[in-house]
């Protein structure tokens, strides 16, 4: 079974910032597209951020300017770096690898609170 394994959430106040992190097996994380979704109660999982094998980048409006995905190719990770962070950034935030058929691996998820 296919593992991506997340860290770096947790408490934070508003304003603050937190880095989170997603280590995939290189089998996948070679040929995948990398992103960052999130999900909060009675809603449905939205895209944060993306990054294609090539490194293009892609941001939900509500996170451009704030926060920034990156992909380091030698350690099979892919980051979130999220600055001024608000109370409506309070989620679950999952890890996805999409390989180019389009097939999708999921981590675990992890708990971000950004208190006011």
């Amino acid at each position: 079974q296919v593992q991506l394994v997340e860290s770096g959430g947790g408490l934070v106040q508003a304003g603050g910032s937190l880095r989170l992190s997603c280590a995939a097996p290189v089998s996948i994380f070679r040929f995948s597209a990398m992103g960052w979704y999130r999900q909060v109660p009675g809603k449905q999982r939205e895209l944060v951020s993306t990054v294609t094998t090539g490194g293009s980048t892609n941001y939900a409006d509500p996170v451009k300017g704030r926060f920034t995905i990156s992909r380091d190719n030698a350690k099979n990770t892919v980051y979130l770096q999220m600055n001024s962070l608000k109370p409506e950034d309070t989620a679950v935030y999952y890890c996805n690898a999409r390989l180019p058929t389009t097939y999708d691996y999921w981590g675990q998820g992890t708990q971000v609170t950004v208190s006011s």
